[in-house]
């Protein structure tokens, strides 16, 4: 194992104190973190978005099979305009989120860290559904766009409020 010395040192850019090599990897690991926590499996708990007191969305039980699993996601998925697989703690999720808030559109937001024991198991039936694992995990009318990437380009360019218009137009839902 490597040593500390005195030479492995270096001064901050806001102070005078020396910089050390353990100070170092904490900070490396601090941003690492956020990007493990959205990949860990968790439990999950169907909400809606935005919380309470808001319009109200479908919320659907969950069995332990996983192919009654993928019919409640098909079904889901089919029934709303726009539903977001998401995690309360992913930055990434929040990302999507707050683009859906600031384009006044509520979508069906499924929290899978809140869901109890069968979070693990919904998110593995997403990924073997769409090929992603990580959250959000965005479909909009009926289609699976993508994640957290994905969404912002689409509204970068133009292209996400007139795919959401469809999607509304085919389900009457907003």
């Amino acid at each position: 194992m490597l040593a500390a010395s005195p030479n492995l040192t270096s001064k901050t850019l806001f102070s005078n104190r020396p910089l050390s090599l353990s100070m170092l990897t904490g900070i490396r690991n601090s941003f690492v973190l956020p990007l493990r926590t959205c990949l860990k499996p968790t439990p999950l708990r169907l909400v809606s978005w935005p919380p309470r007191g808001s319009s109200s969305s479908s919320v659907r039980a969950m069995s332990s099979s996983s192919s009654s699993m993928e019919e409640t996601v098909k079904t889901t998925v089919a029934e709303n305009s726009i539903v977001v697989y998401s995690k309360t703690y992913c930055s990434y999720s929040s990302q999507v989120k707050t683009v859906f808030k600031r384009l006044e559109v509520e979508p069906l937001v499924i929290e899978l860290d809140e869901l109890g024991s069968e979070g693990s198991q919904l998110q593995n039936v997403l990924e073997k559904l769409t090929g992603q694992y990580t959250v959000p995990n965005v479909f909009i009318g009926g289609k699976h766009i993508g994640g957290c990437s994905d969404t912002l380009e689409l509204y970068n360019k133009g292209e996400l409020e007139p795919m959401i218009a469809k999607a509304n137009g085919k389900t009457g839902q907003t």
